[in-house]
């Protein structure tokens, strides 16, 4: 009897990786032309999508017969006989026109991450970012900020991937004991929205650089939450923290290189009163390092983006956490990959 029929192994999970950017940029290609937001009004033929997407005749069924395969269309019929809606988590998170639009992370994904990925191997062996900078042209944030329109784009798309992640914060959390939050990089505030709408006591700052100001406070006056939220800005690294009973970090941690973490970590403690919190939502890697696999590639992405961000562990943030000067730290687990990491001042 060989290995193969010993141990009953195979290939498929080596090919199925290993090939997986065939699914990838299928599924990004389909975002990034709007597929998804046209079906969302309307099942259409796939004559109908031709015209409305400009495709060519040649791959058009296998492009759209793939998406159906993958799971994120719906189709009844076959070929010229057939009609093309989309799946139910599509629908509601592929459609441009829904709030709950996260579609803004794979437009990004698909126009910019995806090329820069291909060097990899380069970035591995020389530790510097594979992005916008390697040819002289400005980092990710400011390109970003100084576009008004890619800002709002990114806003957006960085509050629909969040969404569930501060929803089920601003649910599991007890606020009992405590009334003033401030979430630092607090990009469009949807952070302070969830919080304030579930925990009536609450009072949220949202701070985060001046051009995102008006973003923010267009959503928040949206919202009907004006009295609630206080849209304040400034730099984290340059201004002192607005004083708070709870400090929130959303995705911002793992945008710097140790040094910056610490400083970071430090001066929230510094701005907490005792018994205040500190909590840090991200993807948090495992503390053995070999079950979030998304935890880790972000990790390989920040090292594609930034020039010494990482993601970590909560046995890596409790180690900074505790030489800042926090008593003690703890993991809340969230969607998928994200947890918040929690230390107590």
């Amino acid at each position: 009897m060989d290995i193969l029929q010993e141990k009953q192994v195979d290939p498929s999970k080596i090919m199925q990786i290993g090939m997986g950017f065939w699914a990838s940029k299928t599924l990004l290609t389909a975002v990034n032309m709007n597929l998804f937001t046209h079906l969302a009004k309307g099942v259409l033929s796939g004559v109908e999508i031709q015209g409305k997407l400009g495709l060519h005749n040649r791959s058009l069924y296998d492009f759209l017969d793939t998406l159906v395969a993958l799971g994120f269309l719906n189709r009844t019929g076959i070929k010229e006989n057939a009609t093309y809606s989309n799946s139910v988590d599509s629908d509601l998170f592929l459609d441009k026109d829904k709030p709950s639009y996260i579609g803004g992370i794979l437009e990004m994904s698909n126009n910019r991450l995806y090329p820069f990925w291909n060097d990899l191997e380069e970035g591995l062996k020389t530790g510097k970012p594979q992005n916008e900078t390697k040819n002289g042209g400005k980092s990710v944030f400011e390109a970003i900020y100084a576009d008004e329109n890619r800002l709002r784009e990114f806003i957006h798309g960085m509050g629909g991937i969040q969404t569930g992640n501060f929803m089920m914060f601003a649910n599991k959390f007890d606020f009992s004991n405590y009334n003033t939050l401030c979430d630092l990089g607090g990009s469009g505030g949807d952070l302070s929205i969830h919080v304030v709408k579930n925990n009536d006591h609450m009072h949220c700052v949202s701070f985060d650089l001046p051009p995102v100001h008006p973003v923010a406070t267009e959503n928040v006056y949206k919202m009907g939450l004006s009295d609630k939220i206080t849209i304040k800005s400034g730099d984290f690294f340059a201004d002192d923290f607005p004083k708070a009973d709870i400090i929130t970090m959303g995705n911002i941690l793992h945008d710097w290189g140790l040094d910056e973490k610490k400083i970071l970590i430090k001066k929230a403690y510094d701005a907490l009163p005792k018994g205040g919190s500190l909590i840090v939502i991200e993807n948090i890697i495992d503390d053995e390092r070999n079950k979030n696999a998304f935890g880790l590639m972000m990790s390989l992405n920040m090292m594609i983006e930034t020039e010494g961000g990482f993601d970590f562990s909560a046995k890596d943030f409790e180690r900074i956490a505790t030489e800042a000067g926090f008593s003690s730290c703890s993991v809340m687990p969230l969607t998928g990959p994200s947890s918040a990491v929690i230390a107590i001042k």
